[in-house]
């Protein structure tokens, strides 16, 4: 909604500013005082040190950031091929038959990830496909809860497609398969770079599915956050926590400079 009057713009800031900083800027600002400090009995920490974030970047704990980023990264690309080409393919279809499949993709989120990966473990724990134990398992369970997302964003954006640039292309002689890779994927490009993005962020930040998955050589960032706040380590705790939430925007920076640079093609 549009406010043109200076008093209407300046209670509208105030509410953001009330609701914003006591939700979801003072939670953050908290864990970051947090993570450079070693006691917490006041309003503010005190014996301010690095010691956490210099114990937060090696070790066991850079092996599980690279484990968070090897399993998002795979598992963004895993969701987003799948969620795309089913997108594709519900285009084709009638409305009820879409409706289906948009059902049966959005499955993972009507019920608690945990369920997602007790399903998964139970499913690929016996032969023929026996994943338990290794960190495909993780990757898959990832896959599962993320690409709803990218179905989601992929087939929102292609009923917002302009078809006339496929029928020019069909009209001068192009090939359905050179009309998808040289028309449709080029237009969808912003979405799928955005749909890779936060597909990327959500599985970076899973914890439930993962706790009942990841084998111990392969420990992803939050399951070390949780052991550290679990066993008291909050200020180590904190630091790690830092550290994912820099890595995740970095990676998302990362894609929207991919994203900008699409819509400009």
């Amino acid at each position: 909604m549009l406010v043109h009057s200076r008093k209407g713009r300046w209670a509208v800031w105030a509410v953001f500013l009330v609701l914003f900083v006591p939700l979801f800027a003072l939670p953050l600002l908290v864990v970051l005082g947090a993570s450079f400090a070693t006691h917490w009995s006041g309003v503010l920490p005190s014996d301010l040190t690095t010691a956490n974030y210099r114990s937060a970047t090696r070790g066991e704990a850079l092996q599980a950031l690279a484990t968070s980023l090897a399993t998002a990264g795979t598992a963004s690309l895993l969701a987003l091929a799948t969620g795309t080409w089913a997108a594709l393919a519900g285009a084709a279809l009638g409305r009820r038959h879409r409706r289906i499949l948009d059902a049966l993709f959005v499955m993972p989120l009507a019920v608690p990830s945990v369920v997602v990966g007790l399903s998964v473990l139970v499913a690929f724990s016996q032969p023929p496909m026996l994943l338990n134990g290794t960190p495909w398992i993780v990757i898959l369970a990832h896959t599962v809860l993320v690409t709803a997302f990218a179905h989601q964003s992929v087939s929102a954006a292609i009923t917002r497609l302009d078809p006339a640039y496929e029928q020019v292309a069909a009209s001068l002689g192009a090939q359905p398969g050179y009309v998808l890779w040289r028309v449709r994927l080029p237009l969808l490009l912003p979405s799928l770079t955005a749909a890779a993005g936060l597909c990327f962020a959500l599985s970076m930040g899973e914890l439930s599915a993962t706790m009942m998955l990841y084998p111990p050589d392969w420990t992803p960032l939050p399951v070390l956050i949780y052991a550290a706040t679990d066993r008291g380590s909050l200020f180590t705790g904190s630091a790690l926590a830092v550290v994912l939430m820099a890595a995740t925007l970095i990676a998302l920076f990362a894609v929207s400079r991919i994203r900008t640079k699409a819509s400009y093609r």
